[in-house]
């Protein structure tokens, strides 16, 4: 797991073995309780002095990530007080996460918070469970998707914990052990590690970083392949950014019915479009029908803390949605669903105000990546929370280890791949204030310095726009 750990000319062994462990803890692949080898062991598997493992592990326990007793040996713990990184001796740097593309709260979701409780009381003589949503959530999706140029009835509507949740319940219930199920490379990590936990496997088909989808590369998968679920991210797609036009669109939702393939279409980021004066683009359902599975998420529009989702389907796909969710929950909490509705009786100006913090926030980072990483080559994205960064050289994964070290947390480019690699790419999100933002590529320029072993002539400067 720690893979190359050790960064390049340093002589800090110790503090870049604890570095890259706390990578992993971060990173959620060291879970906590997870158990630690003993010390000897793990120095004999890395080819290092036990002095050198006693040291990081020492630094580890300081820190709160490692807790030890004699006899019982190590494990991963809950860090004590704040996040932060020790550094060097009595210095604690801020840690920064980049890890994770999800803003703060918008500044009206108290008042929504506000208007809820006044309407919760009625909602306590009932029983609570409401396996499809509130009638009221409902409506009001119902009602965002027509006026997007989907007319959709609230009947068409399943409210769900989540986008993660509904993909996951789309999995369970349209397809089976063994069958495939097409994905974009890159994708959002937890789209391939949902399709192996149902015991389906991904089919990878590509999304340039430059041009985004290949159409045509597409309908030979679903020809060839013959996938029994699709899944696509085509508004603002999470990492790369790219918008699919309503032309290709028109052309993959031919390609899906001609396959006979159902598509999981993945909306959550589709009100953060940052165009300016551009006319929006109709949802692929608008061009594939009953083809389209359409999920959608309040997480990044208005907070995640909210955890609601939901599910826009042909009325008999949400009938065996339902029947296969009793055996996951009863419903989604109803006085979270109470302030969605909230947000979503009047949603343009909570939206407005939303996509002018993210367009800041985007060009802080670009800003910030032309001063201190004039290297790294990119697309300005229209829309969504994150840049698709291009590095000089395979160093994804060297990079984020020695940035955890300058106190950023950043997640590197394999986790974004189907089946890894892509150590030539690093997602930046920019849902972060803009201050934070400047800082996070300031020390990330300073890590990269580290780690880069060459530094060839690219053809695109930073910031270049395609």
């Amino acid at each position: 797991m720690l893979g190359d750990w050790r960064h390049s000319g340093s002589r800090r062994g110790g503090a870049d073995l604890a570095a890259a462990i706390e990578l992993h803890v971060l990173d959620g692949r060291l879970p906590v309780g997870t158990r630690l080898p003993a010390e000897r062991e793990l120095a004999d598997a890395l080819g290092v002095s036990r002095t050198l493992v006693g040291a990081a592990l020492d630094r580890l326990r300081e820190g709160g990530l490692v807790a030890s007793r004699q006899g019982a040996g190590s494990w991963i713990t809950f860090p004590r007080g704040g996040s932060g990184l020790q550094v060097h001796a009595g210095e604690r740097l801020d840690l920064i996460d980049l890890a994770h593309a999800s803003p703060s709260a918008v500044p009206a979701l108290l008042p929504a918070l506000d208007s809820a409780r006044g309407l919760f009381t009625a909602e306590l003589l009932d029983h609570g469970y409401g396996v499809r949503g509130l009638a009221v959530l409902r409506e009001r999706v119902a009602a965002r998707y027509t006026a997007r140029g989907l007319p959709t009835e609230p009947g068409q509507v399943l409210i769900t914990n989540g986008a993660q949740h509904a993909f996951a319940l789309v999995l369970r219930t349209l397809a089976g052990p063994g069958d495939r199920v097409l994905v974009e490379q890159p994708c959002y990590p937890n789209t391939p590690e949902a399709i192996r936990a149902a015991h389906t496997l991904p089919v990878p088909v590509a999304v340039d970083p430059r041009d985004g989808w290949d159409v045509p590369g597409i309908e030979a998968a679903l020809r060839q392949a013959a996938p029994r679920l699709a899944y696509f991210c085509v508004d603002f797609q999470n990492p790369t950014g790219h918008l699919l036009d309503a032309e290709d669109r028109e052309r993959l939702g031919a390609a899906l019915a001609r396959a006979r393939t159902p598509a999981v279409v993945d909306e959550t980021m589709a009100e953060l479009d940052l165009r300016d004066d551009a006319s929006p683009v109709p949802p692929l359902a608008a061009f594939a029908g009953e083809w389209a599975i359409t999920v959608g998420s309040a997480s990044k529009s208005f907070w995640g803390g909210l955890r609601l989702g939901w599910i826009r389907a042909q009325e008999d796909v949400l009938d065996r949605l339902v029947a296969a969710r009793w055996s996951l929950d009863l419903g989604s909490p109803v006085l979270e669903q109470l302030v969605l509705a909230e947000l979503l009786a009047d949603p343009d100006p909570v939206l407005r105000g939303r996509r002018a913090e993210v367009r800041e926030r985007r060009d802080a980072v670009v800003a910030a990546l032309g001063e201190h990483c004039p290297e790294w080559r990119f697309r300005v994205p229209e829309g969504g929370l994150s840049l698709w960064c291009g590095l000089p050289e395979p160093m994804s994964t060297r990079l984020s280890v020695a940035a955890a070290n300058h106190g950023v947390q950043v997640a590197q480019g394999s986790r974004f791949g189907v089946h890894g690699g892509l150590e030539r790419w690093l997602r930046l999100p920019f849902s972060l204030p803009p201050e934070r933002l400047t800082e996070a590529v300031r020390r990330l320029g300073v890590a990269a310095a580290s780690v880069v072993s060459t530094a060839p002539v690219l053809e695109s400067p930073a910031g270049a726009v395609t």
